[in-house]
């Protein structure tokens, strides 16, 4: 499944990734391999931290397809670390709406599984979610 964009004709393929209490959608369009997130480069959206670029970039590399696909991004919530997870998790499901034969070299490296690691909640009685008040027998 494809979208055509009105403005120029090109090919768009979407994905959708989630971490922690991050979101991202994310739209890839051919173009040169530029990352563009929340309207700001890539590179300075992520620059207290290049890794990032790397972790997001790397279901394009494991295809070969690093500068083939610009990569929109609209991000909310959470951190960086769970922006760019979101991000590569939704690359990777847009680089299988592009063509059903990427599924299995993207599925091998584990770039489809959504991490289903959240924070835990604080539960009444207790300091936060598991550590309680200090205890003292006299």
């Amino acid at each position: 499944m494809q979208a055509i964009d009105n403005t120029d004709g090109r090919a768009m393929y979407w994905g959708t990734g989630r971490r922690k209490s991050s979101v991202a959608r994310v739209r890839l369009i051919p173009g040169s391999g530029q990352l563009n997130v929340n309207g700001k480069p890539g590179d300075l959206y992520f620059q207290f931290n290049p890794n990032y670029l790397g972790i997001i970039k790397a279901p394009l590399e494991t295809l070969g397809l690093e500068n083939e696909y610009d990569i929109l991004v609209k991000a909310e919530g959470g951190g960086l670390t769970g922006q760019s997870d979101a991000i590569r998790l939704g690359v990777a499901r847009a680089l299988c709406q592009l063509d059903p034969e990427n599924r299995s070299p993207l599925k091998t490296e584990g770039y489809l599984t959504r991490d289903p690691r959240a924070k835990e909640r604080k539960k009444y009685g207790l300091h936060k979610a598991r550590k309680a008040p200090q205890y003292s027998k006299r």
